[in-house]
């Protein structure tokens, strides 16, 4: 067996999330995340599904392409960014989640660190959440995904969206992720979250030096398999990909399908990404070069 093969199927042991109504089994395969933007201001897509119609539709077509899963948003957490209110946060993401449960087979995700907005997405439909701020910014969070019995996303970041970038010097950047999620990991299951109910994400994007940070978390992601959770990855159409590439935010999904497959090689459970169509192919290849002896 190759070294790719025996690394690959590590990663790949007896990891399963329960979400209510069903199994996420990532012994079998890499998850694809479609992102659902509900906001005028995302770096890569914002207001282009604005409008519930749009996006309605939008999330319906991610399903067709091979989604697994819908992650809606309605708050940017590009750098500089700023905060919206989470009245109105729900006022863009509810109706939105509304829909889609009663249409999709596949289970929502809500995209957000405020509880009364994860209370209300659950009430509507939605089966997880994905906090950037790993349970920090709202004392309320946990509780609520304890009690909900949902999944959730606990992902590195330093300090808010309109102030991550401001630091990015670390001793060690692996190390520092790795003992930022253990300590989340412990948090979660402390408040009773179910430790079948818990996935990881480094923060591509977040709080990192713009590419020697975002390439090195890559570069080095299988050190996270050491926390024996599942892994999501979220280099989709990132600012870093551009530079490299000289290209701008609409011709970044090249460089993004190449990162995730080697994320994908190097433990990756689970990609976040805007064009999931194009990347329904590339998982398609890895996980099939994964499962040869």
């Amino acid at each position: 067996m190759s070294a790719v093969t025996e690394k690959s199927k590590q990663c790949y042991t007896n990891l399963t999330v329960e979400y209510p109504g069903g199994l996420l089994n990532f012994n079998k395969k890499t998850y694809i995340m479609g992102i659902l933007n509900i906001t005028p201001d995302s770096f890569s897509d914002g207001g282009k599904y604005y409008s519930l119609k749009n996006a309605v539709e939008r999330g319906l077509e991610m399903a067709d392409e091979g989604a697994d899963l819908i992650d809606v948003g309605g708050e940017s957490s590009r750098p500089s960014s700023q905060p919206v209110t989470a009245e109105e946060e729900m006022r863009r993401v509810i109706p939105v989640i509304e829909a889609l449960a009663g249409k999709l087979a596949i289970p929502i995700s809500i995209d957000t660190y405020k509880a009364s907005v994860a209370q209300r997405a659950i009430e509507a439909g939605a089966r997880m959440i994905n906090d950037i701020s790993a349970l920090r910014f709202d004392p309320a969070m946990g509780m609520i995904v304890a009690k909900s019995k949902v999944p959730v996303v606990l992902m590195h970041m330093r300090g808010q969206p309109a102030t991550m970038q401001e630091n990015v010097v670390y001793y060690s950047l692996i190390s520092e992720i790795t003992q930022f999620l253990k300590e989340r990991i412990e948090v979660a299951e402390q408040v009773g979250i179910s430790p079948h109910r818990i996935v990881i994400d480094p923060g591509i994007g977040f709080g990192k030096s713009v590419i020697e940070g975002n390439l090195e978390i890559i570069k080095q992601l299988s050190f996270l398999t050491s926390l024996k959770k599942p892994i999501l990855i979220g280099p989709s159409r990132k600012t870093f990909i551009g530079i490299i590439q000289g290209e701008n935010k609409g011709e970044r999904d090249e460089g993004t399908a190449i990162l995730a497959a080697i994320a994908i090689n190097n433990g990756a459970h689970m990609i976040r990404v805007h064009d999931v169509k194009r990347m329904k192919k590339v998982v398609k290849i890895m996980d099939t070069l994964k499962m040869i002896n």
